[in-house]
């Protein structure tokens, strides 16, 4: 089994160490916190545990390092894993630049390293499954896909609501879109902190015609976790926060046109099976058989940096139309089909 080291023991870092240990490739744990690291000492038998970055780069044990650290500091110690012939797991984003996503891949292929990003619900059955029924053609054509990452609480200081929750919604609408977006547009409101969007809208449009949203926010009454694709054939719903023999629902709705009119005709909701499992246990096996095997993850660094293209480009806009002002225009210039 290959070995891995944690880098970052946080909430999520935790949960990392938790499934690597699980699944036998946990040899060391990387923090600032001498605490932490004695607690994880102590839950992990067997493990090392280091609060110097640079022993984790020079133990040749030690085959992928993999970084739970605040986004700022993602770059810095990718970069330094990959010079060191690590292969690397980030957690979302790549980075919080795009020129640096871009040169993190550079390095990944120039070392023949594998460079995975940390986009969770990719590795989620449910999406899994809804990738599947729209390959079969059993949903028929996208037409419009809309998705809500609402909570009360996890806010952030040193990022906004668009870098923290929409990643992983932009990553699922990609993949189902299978091209990048020639149209981007945000708006969003700050309420807690100056210059700190609490509240993000993105709109996309796509060149085949599929239109998207995204909406995110920190400051909502109820956690929703909810994505939506409306296609010409059926309609489906993946909702994170129902059981799992409910998480993907399908509406068989049809639209008929009468004497010129159209009109809808409702059927009733189809619930399909999807087999429960931990989406980060897969996600971390994953990386530990890209290892092995030397195959591109579903989500490497090129399709983080996609999903970093579109945050930029939301960004961007986002500070183009601040709250209270006009509207301005959406940003552009996203060459089609430039998935591959």
């Amino acid at each position: 089994m290959e070995k891995v080291a944690v880098i970052g023991s946080g909430c999520w870092g935790q949960n990392l160490a938790r499934n690597y240990y699980s699944l036998g490739a946990l040899k060391t744990v990387c923090d600032h916190s001498l605490h932490i690291l004695k607690n994880m000492q102590a839950a992990y038998p067997g493990i090392s545990v280091t609060a110097h970055y640079r022993e984790v780069l020079s133990d040749r044990e030690i085959r992928g390092v993999v970084i739970a650290l605040p986004s700022k500091f993602h770059y810095d110690f990718a970069w330094q894993a990959l010079e060191h012939g690590k292969d690397v797991f980030v957690e979302k984003p790549l980075s919080l630049k795009l020129e640096e996503a871009s040169r993190l891949c550079d390095a990944a292929a120039k070392k023949n390293c594998i460079l995975m990003v940390g986009h969770l619900l990719r590795y989620h059955a449910a999406f899994i499954k809804l990738q599947e029924l729209l390959g079969s053609g059993a949903l028929g054509r996208i037409q419009y896909i809309y998705s809500n990452r609402l909570s009360l609480g996890k806010i952030r200081r040193e990022e906004n609501t668009l870098w923290s929750f929409a990643p992983h919604d932009i990553s699922m609408i990609l993949a189902l879109c299978n091209e990048m977006p020639d149209c981007v547009y945000a708006r969003g409101s700050n309420y807690l902190h100056k210059g700190l969007a609490d509240v993000t809208t993105i709109h996309l449009s796509f060149p085949g015609g599929i239109s998207s949203h995204i909406f995110v926010s920190w400051l909502h009454p109820f956690k929703e976790q909810k994505l939506v694709v409306v296609a010409d054939k059926k309609m489906a719903v993946f909702e994170d926060t129902q059981p799992w023999d409910k998480k993907i629902t399908l509406y068989p709705h049809r639209i008929s046109w009468v004497e010129g009119a159209p009109v809808s005709h409702k059927a009733e909701a189809e619930y399909v099976p999807v087999d429960g499992s931990e989406p980060l246990r897969a996600e971390c096996r994953h990386f530990l058989e890209c290892i092995t095997t030397r195959s591109t993850p579903v989500t490497d660094g090129r399709e983080g940096e996609r999903v970093l293209r579109v945050l930029a480009s939301a960004q961007a806009s986002l500070e183009s139309n601040p709250p209270g002002e006009a509207y301005g225009p959406p940003v552009a210039g996203f060459p089609p089909n430039s998935l591959q």
